[in-house]
Formats: structure tokens, sequence, C-alpha cells
């Protein structure tokens, strides 16, 4: 199949006029077949959400295998061909049970987005920083803990979080970081804690700004580590969580090909308002905004194709905002070889966009999966 008239993403180049060829599963450099002309739309990988903890009533901390499976389906139907969904702060069981049931589900290869990480945000967080995770469950950082769920999950576990200033925090970072990425995430450090972090070995910041101190001139703290750092930083750009002046100053500071958009959605993504629940604490859903009984932010519920429109609509150049949902997360995630842009030789799972950018349709593994082709 040959896809014409379009502009084809390039992580490199932005969007260039080109033919997109596709045979079978895969992108190729020449395709004969059908021809699909797709004038005036962006042709762009299908994105790659590295934290998400549900939707569609569903929840990755349920445990529950007929969850998984909705929440795949839906995302795959939003353009997001793979997921990386987020555990919260559990206690132990219930992390080994979410670990094995991914492991299931990616043997099983059912329907919806593919399965490519599980990402550990608890239970190694800071208290004073908690936010809508469950205090209950909070516990110190454990290497041992971490192997254990590593086993469990049979290697799925990709991304885990913690709060350096926690007792061992920085002797856990180096433990593990050759086998995870490490994270900064729902933490009251300093500057200072934050840098020994990310010296240690931690590469990302989880959902910038949000479950941490604040990136002040005096007290520059976690924020102000990671732009001295050389590290990854997530952001939530559902124009609730970020101010819009905020999302383009992360941008400016540490450049495209260092911010990774995120989802951060709960189980009311894809659902109408009312009451839901998230690691087993009540939450309030009105509009775009999730909220704990106190008002605290829980989590989101805009998928992530929406929160790269959002982006856009904030002033991001849309190569960098396509850059940040599906070129960063492929490369921290390491399936780069195959996701995250669309070369020869990459499986074809492609979001075509009208010029509005509202999604036309998905194609998953050079299957249509979503939408249609005919303008």
């Amino acid at each position: 199949m040959r896809l014409t008239g379009a502009r084809v993403f390039d992580p490199l180049k932005g969007f260039v006029s080109r033919t997109l060829c596709l045979e079978g599963e895969r992108i190729v450099s020449e395709a004969g077949g059908r021809e699909v002309a797709l004038d005036g739309c962006l042709l762009i990988p299908g994105l790659t959400d590295l934290h998400f903890h549900g939707c569609r009533g569903a929840d990755f901390s349920d445990g529950d295998a007929e969850g998984l499976r909705t929440m795949a389906e839906y995302e795959l139907s939003q353009g997001v061909t793979q997921i990386c969904p987020a555990g919260m702060t559990l206690d132990k069981p219930q992390l080994a049970k979410i670990c094995r049931m991914a492991a299931e589900h990616k043997k099983s290869a059912p329907a919806g987005a593919e399965l490519v990480g599980v990402n550990l945000e608890g239970p190694f967080l800071s208290e004073a920083k908690k936010g809508a995770q469950n205090g209950a469950w909070l516990r110190d950082p454990d290497a041992q803990l971490l192997g254990e769920l590593l086993d469990e999950s049979e290697g799925l576990v990709k991304l885990v979080s913690v709060a350096p200033e926690l007792p061992g925090a920085l002797d856990f970072i180096r433990a593990v970081k050759d086998r995870v990425t490490v994270s900064v995430a729902h933490t009251a450090c300093t500057y200072d804690q934050a840098m020994a972090a990310f010296d240690a070995g931690a590469r990302q910041a989880t959902h910038l700004f949000n479950g941490m101190n604040p990136f002040a001139h005096r007290e520059p703290g976690p924020v102000g580590a990671a732009a001295d750092s050389d590290c990854m930083v997530e952001l939530i750009c559902d124009g609730i969580h970020i101010h819009p002046a905020m999302v383009r100053a992360v941008f400016k500071l540490f450049g495209a090909d260092h911010v990774i958009l995120i989802s951060d959605t709960m189980r009311a993504a894809g659902m109408p308002d009312g009451q839901y629940t998230l690691g087993g604490q009540d939450v309030t859903v009105r509009g775009a905004r999730a909220t704990l009984a106190d008002g605290t932010l829980a989590g989101s519920v805009t998928d992530l194709m929406k929160c790269m429109k959002t982006a856009v609509s904030f002033g991001i150049p849309l190569r960098d905002a396509v850059k940040a949902a599906a070129w960063n997360p492929a490369r921290v995630l390491g399936i780069d070889s195959w996701a995250g842009s669309l070369e020869p030789g990459k499986i074809a799972n492609v979001a075509v966009l009208n010029a509005d950018l509202s999604l036309q349709c998905v194609l998953f593994h050079g299957e249509l999966a979503a939408g249609s082709l005919e303008l």
C-alpha cells in the first residue's frame, strides 16, 4: 500500500512531503498495490504513553486482565499504539499481581495497543508529596522488592519512581539503574538531593512540577536539578496540570529532545463525569478535572493524543509535540528500533491526522484499526 499526498513526520527534519509505503506490517522504501490519496493529511507514528493508569472504567492497579484489554483497545482507538501502564502505590501482593498480569497479557498478544512495559510509580515516594498516592503503602526504596517485581513481570518493568530524600534512595538508584529507568517523583527533595539522585543514575523526572517542590529562584528544587542534568522530563499537557506558559518554558529550557508528553489518565478517561477511584481513593471527575475530596488533582482524563494537540494549542511546534509523544518515549523504553518514527523497516503503526489535527484513522501493524482511510 502507498499513502500519497500527505506530509510525514521525521524526527530530524520535522514534516516532509513523501509517499509512505507499507508492505505487510512493515514500512518499506517501495511498495506496489493499493494507492491511497491523503492530500492535506499528516502522518505521524503511533504514540507511546509511558505513564497512564487507566481509561474506560479500568485501571492497571486493579490487576484485572479484562480491564487491561479494555485499556489497550481504547488507547489504540485514540492513536496510542504502544502502552506502558503505571501502577499506583499498592501493597506488595497487589504490585506482584499487576506485574504477573502484565506478563500474561504480553504473552497472550490480545487486540489493542501493544504492551511494551510497566511503570512503577509507587511505592518509593514521599509522604509529604504523595498527591493522590495512598500513604498507607508508601515505603523506603527496596532494590530486592524491585528485583522481585521485575521477575514477576518477566522483565516488563521499565521505569520506577523514587523520592531521592528517602533513606537508602541513592544506594537503591545505583543498584537498579542498569535494569530500569529511575525517575525522580513525588518528592520534597532539595536541589542538592535531586542532583545527587541524577548523579547516582536517575535519568528522568516524573510529571515535572506535579508532586514536587516548585522551581523557585533561591530554591530551584528537583526542577532546577533536572535542568542541570541530561535527563528526560515528563509533562502532563491536559490544560489542567500545567499552565500554558510553563509548558512553553519547559520546551525552551529542556529542549524538545528531552520532553516526554504523558497523559497520566485514570479510569475516567473516555467516560462521563462522575465518581471513580484511583489507588483505592475516591475521585470526582467534572469535565477535564479529576480530584480527591480535598481538591488534590488525581491524574487526568485526557488521552495522550489530545494532550499532544493541547501542547500545539499552547504554542509548541507540531514537530516538537509529536517528538515528545512518539519518538522520545520510544527511546526511553528501548523500542525505537521498531517504533516512534516512520522510517523503512519500522512497524507500520501510523496515526493519520487531518489538517486540524483531528484523528482520521489509525493503522496498526499495517492494518486499519480505527477510523477510515477514505477522506
